[in-house]
């Protein structure tokens, strides 16, 4: 009998399926009773098989204006009625919510984006952002009403709920993935990370230190600056800190930028020698891997970041890099180690569409290219 393969994931499905649309009907309903939960249902899901993960997302906002009251306050206040309870607060970590409530948010941003109604959408934002990140919907309030919004998310700084408070950095990221631009000076939210730096909550410190590391792409030098500056306080724990600085500095580190790599513990130029570097194999095929092993000896203690750099070959027959991480290790005088890799070259790959030709690997010590060897990629 042949083998049949299992359904293929599908993320859209995951999160907005007929299980989740009927969830929010009831909801809805159990708080505004003629609310036609049914009808909702039906004309939500009649057009998802046509719709990818975002288009859902706006098909269930347009479905609002259809079947809630055509006044924008009357309705959020419905919506807001309707939610679930709040986040467990003592999750602490990686809680975004339900994503089935992303609509509601975009539904403030997409009628109440106004002078008009720019107070109680702000608070309708701090109210579902505690069921799900509004961290998106945000930021067209930032660039419409900087002042106000800004205000309004120091105050989500100082809340007791750490959903709130993550918030008021990850919506101000310069450079959030996925995320509508900021038109505002990045610096201005040095403020807001200020009063969260030293939170209890990994949620939170993890975002502070993701907002750094966006910064660091601009501004290195207010980056490492502010993380001393932070790190001399001793308001945070040495342990939360040392992991914030890490994760602050990690696009610098891939840079080999000398002064976070210090701040770090590495040596620019550390006491070892690179006694080898081989490829398997000087061509690879797409689909195949490329297997390469570093041997090192360290004349002297050494803190070594080795990392790889594969310049990948463009349609153009320019080279693009990409630095991956191989081994973070310490040395004592006189011990060798020898570090192997494999990478993939996938086909179809979603992030990077691969050429044939001449490529580049090479080992980055500390942030300091060693050695060099080239290969081939074929098809």
């Amino acid at each position: 009998m042949k083998a049949t393969n299992p359904p293929k994931f599908s993320l859209k499905d995951e999160l907005y399926n007929s299980k989740k649309v009927a969830q929010i009907a009831h909801e809805i309903k159990e708080v505004y009773a003629s609310f036609d939960a049914n009808g909702f249902g039906q004309d939500v899901l009649e057009k998802f098989p046509n719709l990818e993960l975002k288009e859902r997302i706006y098909h269930i906002r347009d479905m609002f204006s259809n079947y809630l009251p055509a006044d924008y306050i009357e309705a959020t206040k419905i919506l807001l009625k309707a939610l679930p309870t709040e986040l467990d607060e003592g999750k602490g970590d990686d809680d975004f919510g339900d994503f089935i409530y992303a609509p509601y948010s975009d539904f403030v941003v997409t009628h109440g984006c106004t002078k008009e109604h720019l107070a109680f959408s702000l608070e309708a934002l701090r109210e579902m952002t505690k069921r799900f990140s509004v961290e998106f919907s945000i930021r067209e309030f930032i660039n419409l009403f900087p002042k106000e919004t800004l205000a309004m998310l120091k105050v989500c700084a100082l809340s007791n709920n750490y959903h709130e408070r993550r918030l008021a950095s990850e919506g101000l990221r310069p450079k959030l993935p996925w995320a509508k631009k900021l038109n505002i000076d990045y610096r201005l939210a040095l403020e807001h990370l200020e009063l969260l730096y030293d939170d209890k909550t990994r949620y939170v410190t993890r975002s502070v230190a993701n907002h750094l590391n966006d910064i660091a792409k601009m501004d290195a030098s207010l980056v490492i600056e502010t993380l001393k500056r932070w790190k001399s306080k001793n308001k945070q724990a040495p342990k939360e800190m040392e992991f914030m600085i890490n994760h602050a500095l990690r696009t610098l580190v891939k840079q080999g930028n000398v002064e976070a790599l210090e701040m770090l513990g590495y040596l620019k130029e550390p006491p070892i020698e690179v006694k080898n570097i081989r490829l398997k194999t000087s061509a690879v095929a797409i689909g195949e891997a490329l297997e390469f092993e570093v041997e090192l000896l360290a004349n002297d203690e050494a803190m070594l970041l080795v990392d790889y750099v594969l310049h990948f070959c463009t349609k153009r027959g320019t080279l693009s890099l990409k630095v991956h991480k191989l081994k973070k290790l310490t040395l004592k005088k006189g011990e060798k180690a020898l570090l192997t890799k494999r990478h993939p070259f996938k086909a179809n790959m979603s992030t990077r569409k691969l050429y044939a030709g001449e490529h580049l690997l090479e080992v980055q010590i500390n942030g300091t290219v060693v050695h060099g060897e080239r290969f081939f990629l074929k098809v």
